[in-house]
């Protein structure tokens, strides 16, 4: 171990931290420069990696070491945003997205000005949603804590996942069963989509949410009068663009757990529907098997996990 390395990692241990271990992109390099939890390694051809920590009560922030910078092109687009934001605590099925201020005409070059560094290492792959919009993921659910670093124009942009929960509802039982790390925490009675709007079996993960969600049927094209709605549910958490919500439903509480009455959403009481909104993050995965409906197939922006 050099002096400098052993200068780092006893820096490290003295703020409670020991390192052990990096990722592939940072493990066969030096630790020259200092060490920092945000903004860019401050030298030149230089980017940032995350650095392997142990389990760390409450999930501290990212701690990045300098790299090395491989070549990026210069492209006409900037980049406008990069989600999960800075020092954000996601679910293990969240994606890096990526956005254009332009249509991007070359994707190649643009893949090549992102830098994507994680400790564990994982292994993933790009994949587009529009001209815009650049996203990248892990080839199976991140491991639970893994610390990332996206490189994206021009500066750092450092996330960490929590823990995996990952809720399965399965229309054979009507149930919705969480499990946090492998451990069920919580069954609930459910209710999906009836025959004529089958919830599409896959895997979803948590998007937007809101206490409060107006939903009305009129915006895919349902009008009240041939049987929609246009009402405001509670503790809506969407599970795709086009409208799938887990939420609050009190009207079909006899249902839950019986049969599928719903338009497509995930009918909880409201009593689960407030847990599910307050232990669950963006990002955790939500599977539903077993239905009648067909595979969760075009893409329509939280369908990333089908593909």
């Amino acid at each position: 171990m050099s002096r400098r390395i052993r200068s780092t990692a006893t820096a490290l241990a003295a703020a409670g931290l020991v390192v052990v271990g990096l990722s592939p992109a940072a493990s066969a390099q030096s630790l020259a420069g200092t060490v920092g939890s945000s903004g860019s390694a401050g030298a030149v051809g230089l980017e940032t990696a995350p650095l392997a920590l142990p389990s760390i009560p409450g999930l501290a922030p990212v701690v990045t070491i300098p790299v090395p910078a491989p070549h990026r092109p210069a492209i006409d687009a900037a980049v406008a945003s990069v989600y999960p934001t800075g020092g954000e605590i996601v679910g293990v099925a969240q994606p890096v997205m990526i956005t254009f201020d332009r249509p991007v005409t070359d994707r190649a070059a643009a893949e090549a000005t992102v830098g994507v560094r994680t400790a564990p290492a994982v292994s993933g792959k790009y994949y587009w949603t529009s001209d815009t919009e650049l996203r990248w993921r892990p080839h199976e659910f991140w491991p639970a804590g893994t610390a990332v670093t996206v490189w994206a124009g021009g500066a750092e942009h450092t996330f960490r996942t929590g823990d995996a929960v990952v809720s399965t509802y399965d229309d054979a039982t009507h149930e919705v069963t969480v499990t946090r790390n492998g451990e069920v925490v919580r069954v609930m009675k459910a209710s999906a989509g009836r025959d004529t709007y089958p919830t599409y079996n896959g895997t979803y993960y948590n998007g937007w949410r809101a206490r409060e969600v107006h939903m009305d049927s009129s915006t895919w094209g349902l009008s009240r009068a041939a049987g929609g709605y246009d009402t405001v549910v509670q503790d809506g958490v969407r599970l795709s663009y086009d409208g799938i919500f887990v939420h609050s439903a009190p009207w079909s509480v006899a249902d839950q757990g019986v049969r599928n009455v719903s338009h497509g959403c995930i009918n909880l009481s409201p009593e689960d529907a407030a847990w599910y909104y307050d232990n669950t993050r963006n990002g955790d995965p939500f599977i539903v098997v077993n239905g009648p409906g067909k595979h969760f197939g075009a893409f329509d922006g939280q369908g990333d996990w089908n593909y």
